[in-house]
Protein backbone atom coordinates (compact mmCIF):
# COMPACT_ATOMS: atom_id res chain seq x y z
CA UNK A 1 0.00 0.00 0.00
CA UNK A 2 1.06 3.60 -0.74
CA UNK A 3 2.06 5.80 2.31
CA UNK A 4 -0.49 8.30 2.00
CA UNK A 5 -2.80 5.79 1.43
CA UNK A 6 -1.77 3.84 4.56
CA UNK A 7 -3.74 4.48 8.09
CA UNK A 8 -2.42 7.00 10.56
CA UNK A 9 -0.61 4.86 13.17
CA UNK A 10 -0.97 8.38 15.53
CA UNK A 11 -4.54 8.52 15.32
CA UNK A 12 -6.65 5.32 14.94
CA UNK A 13 -9.24 6.73 17.23
CA UNK A 14 -8.91 10.04 15.56
CA UNK A 15 -12.83 10.12 15.56
CA UNK A 16 -13.16 9.80 19.52
CA UNK A 17 -11.01 12.92 19.44
CA UNK A 18 -12.40 15.81 21.68
CA UNK A 19 -12.46 19.13 19.26
CA UNK A 20 -9.26 20.61 20.97
CA UNK A 21 -7.26 17.27 20.26
CA UNK A 22 -8.79 16.92 16.76
CA UNK A 23 -7.70 20.04 15.29
CA UNK A 24 -4.36 19.82 17.20
CA UNK A 25 -3.90 16.73 15.50
CA UNK A 26 -4.38 17.92 11.98
CA UNK A 27 -2.12 21.22 12.81
CA UNK A 28 0.43 19.12 14.05
CA UNK A 29 0.28 16.55 11.18
CA UNK A 30 1.20 19.50 8.76
CA UNK A 31 4.60 19.79 10.29
CA UNK A 32 5.83 16.63 8.28
CA UNK A 33 4.95 18.80 5.19
CA UNK A 34 7.45 21.17 6.05
CA UNK A 35 10.00 18.39 6.36
CA UNK A 36 9.17 16.43 3.32
CA UNK A 37 10.05 19.98 1.60
CA UNK A 38 12.75 20.19 3.26
CA UNK A 39 14.09 17.26 2.36
CA UNK A 40 13.47 17.42 -1.13
CA UNK A 41 15.35 21.06 -1.13
CA UNK A 42 18.57 19.31 -3.58
CA UNK A 43 16.05 17.96 -5.64
CA UNK A 44 14.38 21.18 -5.84
CA UNK A 45 17.42 23.35 -6.34
CA UNK A 46 18.60 20.86 -9.57
CA UNK A 47 15.03 21.47 -10.92
CA UNK A 48 14.98 24.99 -10.78
CA UNK A 49 18.75 25.16 -12.25
CA UNK A 50 17.57 22.69 -15.35
CA UNK A 51 14.91 24.80 -15.95
CA UNK A 52 16.39 28.38 -16.03
CA UNK A 53 18.70 28.12 -19.39
CA UNK A 54 15.48 27.11 -20.80
CA UNK A 55 12.77 29.65 -19.51
CA UNK A 56 15.58 32.44 -20.16
CA UNK A 57 15.59 30.77 -23.86
CA UNK A 58 12.10 32.26 -23.89
CA UNK A 59 10.19 28.63 -22.90
CA UNK A 60 7.08 27.93 -21.05
CA UNK A 61 6.17 27.08 -17.52
CA UNK A 62 3.52 24.41 -18.02
CA UNK A 63 1.90 22.51 -14.98
CA UNK A 64 0.01 19.05 -15.15
CA UNK A 65 -1.92 17.27 -12.67
CA UNK A 66 -5.60 15.78 -11.36
CA UNK A 67 -7.83 16.95 -8.04
CA UNK A 68 -5.90 18.76 -6.09
CA UNK A 69 -2.47 18.22 -7.46
CA UNK A 70 -4.24 19.78 -10.57
CA UNK A 71 -5.76 22.79 -8.60
CA UNK A 72 -3.07 23.63 -7.53
CA UNK A 73 -0.89 23.58 -10.46
CA UNK A 74 -3.38 26.03 -11.96
CA UNK A 75 -3.02 27.92 -8.44
CA UNK A 76 0.37 28.70 -9.18
CA UNK A 77 0.23 29.31 -12.78
CA UNK A 78 -2.19 32.13 -12.04
CA UNK A 79 -0.43 33.89 -9.14
CA UNK A 80 2.45 34.15 -11.27
CA UNK A 81 1.24 37.24 -13.25
CA UNK A 82 0.00 39.33 -10.48
CA UNK A 83 3.18 38.63 -8.26
CA UNK A 84 6.37 38.87 -11.24
CA UNK A 85 4.12 40.78 -14.01
CA UNK A 86 4.95 36.69 -15.90
CA UNK A 87 3.41 36.61 -19.25
CA UNK A 88 0.27 34.29 -18.57
CA UNK A 89 0.83 32.97 -21.72
CA UNK A 90 3.89 31.22 -20.36
CA UNK A 91 2.38 29.56 -17.42
CA UNK A 92 0.10 27.40 -18.74
CA UNK A 93 -1.86 24.58 -16.83
CA UNK A 94 -4.09 21.59 -17.52
CA UNK A 95 -5.87 19.50 -15.01
CA UNK A 96 -7.70 16.45 -15.65
CA UNK A 97 -11.45 17.08 -16.75
CA UNK A 98 -10.38 20.53 -17.79
CA UNK A 99 -11.54 23.72 -16.25
CA UNK A 100 -14.70 22.32 -14.59
CA UNK A 101 -12.25 20.00 -12.43
CA UNK A 102 -11.53 23.14 -10.86
CA UNK A 103 -14.66 23.53 -9.11
CA UNK A 104 -16.28 19.85 -9.70
CA UNK A 105 -14.18 16.78 -8.94
CA UNK A 106 -14.68 14.76 -12.30
CA UNK A 107 -14.49 11.17 -11.40
CA UNK A 108 -12.59 9.25 -13.73
CA UNK A 109 -10.80 12.10 -15.44
CA UNK A 110 -7.75 10.99 -13.70
CA UNK A 111 -7.32 7.61 -15.25
CA UNK A 112 -7.07 8.87 -18.45
CA UNK A 113 -3.34 8.62 -19.75
CA UNK A 114 -4.36 9.90 -23.51
CA UNK A 115 -5.98 12.95 -22.39
CA UNK A 116 -3.00 13.46 -20.52
CA UNK A 117 -0.70 13.70 -23.53
CA UNK A 118 -3.25 14.93 -25.86
CA UNK A 119 -3.90 18.19 -23.41
CA UNK A 120 0.05 18.70 -23.47
CA UNK A 121 0.49 17.48 -26.99
CA UNK A 122 -1.97 20.51 -27.82
CA UNK A 123 0.29 23.27 -26.22
CA UNK A 124 2.40 22.31 -28.68
CA UNK A 125 5.75 22.07 -26.11
CA UNK A 126 8.65 22.52 -27.55
CA UNK A 127 12.88 21.67 -26.17
CA UNK A 128 12.35 25.23 -24.09
CA UNK A 129 9.44 24.28 -22.20
CA UNK A 130 9.45 22.92 -18.58
CA UNK A 131 6.39 20.79 -17.22
CA UNK A 132 5.83 20.39 -13.52
CA UNK A 133 3.73 17.37 -13.28
CA UNK A 134 2.14 16.97 -10.08
CA UNK A 135 0.60 13.26 -8.64
CA UNK A 136 0.23 12.71 -4.64
CA UNK A 137 0.18 9.09 -5.61
CA UNK A 138 2.83 9.13 -7.68
CA UNK A 139 1.08 6.98 -10.85
CA UNK A 140 -1.89 8.90 -11.90
CA UNK A 141 -2.29 8.50 -15.32
CA UNK A 142 -3.42 11.66 -16.69
CA UNK A 143 0.39 13.05 -15.25
CA UNK A 144 1.74 9.65 -16.67
CA UNK A 145 0.88 10.80 -20.03
CA UNK A 146 1.53 15.11 -20.08
CA UNK A 147 4.95 13.47 -19.18
CA UNK A 148 5.49 11.21 -21.85
CA UNK A 149 4.21 14.34 -24.28
CA UNK A 150 6.32 16.57 -22.91
CA UNK A 151 9.44 14.42 -23.22
CA UNK A 152 8.58 13.44 -26.88
CA UNK A 153 8.56 17.27 -27.58
CA UNK A 154 12.07 17.47 -26.12
CA UNK A 155 10.67 19.71 -23.36
CA UNK A 156 12.17 19.20 -19.62
CA UNK A 157 9.85 17.18 -17.47
CA UNK A 158 9.49 17.74 -13.50
CA UNK A 159 7.57 15.11 -11.87
CA UNK A 160 6.47 15.71 -8.01
CA UNK A 161 5.00 12.88 -6.09
CA UNK A 162 4.19 11.95 -2.81
CA UNK A 163 5.55 8.26 -2.51
CA UNK A 164 8.92 7.33 -2.97
CA UNK A 165 9.89 5.26 -6.11
CA UNK A 166 6.61 7.07 -7.73
CA UNK A 167 6.01 6.03 -11.60
CA UNK A 168 5.44 9.69 -12.22
CA UNK A 169 9.10 10.63 -10.63
CA UNK A 170 10.72 7.70 -12.94
CA UNK A 171 9.04 8.84 -15.91
CA UNK A 172 10.35 12.59 -15.52
CA UNK A 173 13.49 14.15 -16.08
CA UNK A 174 13.71 14.88 -12.96
CA UNK A 175 11.90 13.90 -10.03
CA UNK A 176 11.24 15.57 -6.84
CA UNK A 177 9.92 13.10 -3.87
CA UNK A 178 7.79 15.12 -1.03
CA UNK A 179 7.69 12.06 1.44
CA UNK A 180 4.27 13.36 3.56
CA UNK A 181 3.68 9.91 4.93
CA UNK A 182 0.28 8.37 6.25
CA UNK A 183 -2.39 11.69 6.07
CA UNK A 184 -4.29 11.86 8.90
CA UNK A 185 -7.41 10.76 7.22
CA UNK A 186 -6.32 7.94 5.75
CA UNK A 187 -5.61 8.60 2.00
CA UNK A 188 -6.81 12.17 2.14
CA UNK A 189 -4.06 13.81 0.02
CA UNK A 190 -5.63 17.22 0.06
CA UNK A 191 -3.81 17.56 3.72
CA UNK A 192 -0.38 17.40 4.01
CA UNK A 193 0.69 15.74 0.93
CA UNK A 194 -1.30 18.96 -1.23
CA UNK A 195 0.43 20.84 1.53
CA UNK A 196 3.84 20.23 0.35
CA UNK A 197 3.14 20.18 -3.41
CA UNK A 198 1.88 23.78 -2.81
CA UNK A 199 5.39 24.56 -0.60
CA UNK A 200 7.16 22.76 -3.28
CA UNK A 201 5.49 24.57 -6.37
CA UNK A 202 6.00 27.93 -3.64
CA UNK A 203 9.83 27.30 -3.89
CA UNK A 204 10.07 26.14 -7.08
CA UNK A 205 8.37 28.79 -9.04
CA UNK A 206 9.85 31.90 -7.02
CA UNK A 207 12.91 30.87 -7.01
CA UNK A 208 13.00 30.75 -10.60
CA UNK A 209 12.06 34.01 -10.70
CA UNK A 210 14.49 35.31 -8.25
CA UNK A 211 16.80 34.26 -10.77
CA UNK A 212 14.96 35.90 -14.04
CA UNK A 213 15.49 39.11 -11.50
CA UNK A 214 11.63 39.62 -10.80
CA UNK A 215 12.68 40.39 -7.24
CA UNK A 216 15.65 43.38 -6.18
CA UNK A 217 16.74 42.05 -2.53
CA UNK A 218 14.00 40.38 -1.13
CA UNK A 219 11.30 42.92 -2.73
CA UNK A 220 8.55 42.21 -5.36
CA UNK A 221 9.65 44.73 -7.99
CA UNK A 222 8.08 43.37 -10.59
CA UNK A 223 4.79 43.10 -9.38
CA UNK A 224 1.49 44.12 -11.32
CA UNK A 225 -0.13 46.51 -9.61
CA UNK A 226 -4.02 45.16 -11.18
CA UNK A 227 -5.68 46.61 -8.61
CA UNK A 228 -6.30 49.47 -5.57
CA UNK A 229 -3.78 47.09 -3.07
CA UNK A 230 -1.08 46.16 -5.57
CA UNK A 231 -1.20 49.99 -6.47
CA UNK A 232 -0.46 50.52 -2.72
CA UNK A 233 1.78 48.04 -2.38
CA UNK A 234 3.60 49.14 -5.46
CA UNK A 235 3.93 52.77 -3.68
CA UNK A 236 5.34 51.71 -0.76
CA UNK A 237 7.98 49.71 -2.80
CA UNK A 238 9.43 52.38 -4.46
CA UNK A 239 9.38 53.96 -1.71
CA UNK A 240 11.13 51.45 0.67
CA UNK A 241 13.29 50.80 -2.28
CA UNK A 242 14.48 54.39 -3.50
CA UNK A 243 14.27 56.00 -0.27
CA UNK A 244 11.82 58.75 -2.23
CA UNK A 245 8.80 60.30 -0.36
CA UNK A 246 5.29 59.12 -1.46
CA UNK A 247 4.79 62.22 -3.57
CA UNK A 248 7.53 61.36 -5.70
CA UNK A 249 7.22 57.33 -5.92
CA UNK A 250 3.56 58.41 -7.24
CA UNK A 251 4.56 61.10 -9.63
CA UNK A 252 6.98 58.59 -10.99
CA UNK A 253 5.06 55.44 -11.32
CA UNK A 254 2.07 57.24 -12.97
CA UNK A 255 4.33 57.78 -15.52
CA UNK A 256 6.02 54.00 -16.13
CA UNK A 257 2.53 52.14 -15.94
CA UNK A 258 3.30 51.52 -11.76
CA UNK A 259 6.17 49.69 -12.87
CA UNK A 260 8.39 49.48 -9.95
CA UNK A 261 11.38 48.47 -11.13
CA UNK A 262 11.65 51.54 -13.62
CA UNK A 263 10.84 54.01 -11.29
CA UNK A 264 13.05 52.35 -8.88
CA UNK A 265 15.61 52.92 -11.11
CA UNK A 266 14.38 56.46 -12.53
CA UNK A 267 14.44 57.71 -9.04
CA UNK A 268 17.74 56.44 -7.88
CA UNK A 269 19.63 57.23 -10.83
CA UNK A 270 17.61 60.45 -11.77
CA UNK A 271 16.62 59.25 -15.04
CA UNK A 272 13.61 59.94 -17.07
CA UNK A 273 11.82 56.24 -17.53
CA UNK A 274 12.66 56.20 -20.97
CA UNK A 275 16.00 56.27 -19.87
CA UNK A 276 15.41 53.65 -16.71
CA UNK A 277 13.04 51.07 -19.42
CA UNK A 278 16.30 51.12 -21.47
CA UNK A 279 18.97 50.62 -18.68
CA UNK A 280 16.93 47.99 -17.35
CA UNK A 281 16.51 46.20 -20.99
CA UNK A 282 20.51 46.52 -20.69
CA UNK A 283 20.80 44.86 -17.58
CA UNK A 284 19.16 41.99 -18.25
CA UNK A 285 15.62 43.44 -16.01
CA UNK A 286 18.51 43.48 -13.25
CA UNK A 287 17.61 46.64 -11.16
CA UNK A 288 21.05 45.80 -8.98
CA UNK A 289 23.06 45.06 -12.31
CA UNK A 290 21.12 48.43 -13.51
CA UNK A 291 21.95 50.68 -10.45
CA UNK A 292 25.54 49.61 -10.05
CA UNK A 293 26.41 50.08 -13.75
Amino acid sequence: MLKTETPSAAHPDLDLYELPQLVSAFIEDQVEAVDAVRRAGPQLAAAVAAALPRIQAGGRILYAGAGTSGRLGVLDSVELYPTFSWPRERAVAVIAGGQQAMFVAIEGAEDDDVQGAADIAALNPGPNDVLLALAASGGTPYVLGAIRAAREAGALAIGFANNAGAPVTAAAELGITLDTGPEVISGSTRLKAGSAQKMALNTFSSSLMVKLNKVYGNLMVDLKATNAKLLRRAVALTMRASGADEALAREVLAKCDNHVKVALVAIKKNLTVQQSRELLDASGGSVRRALNG
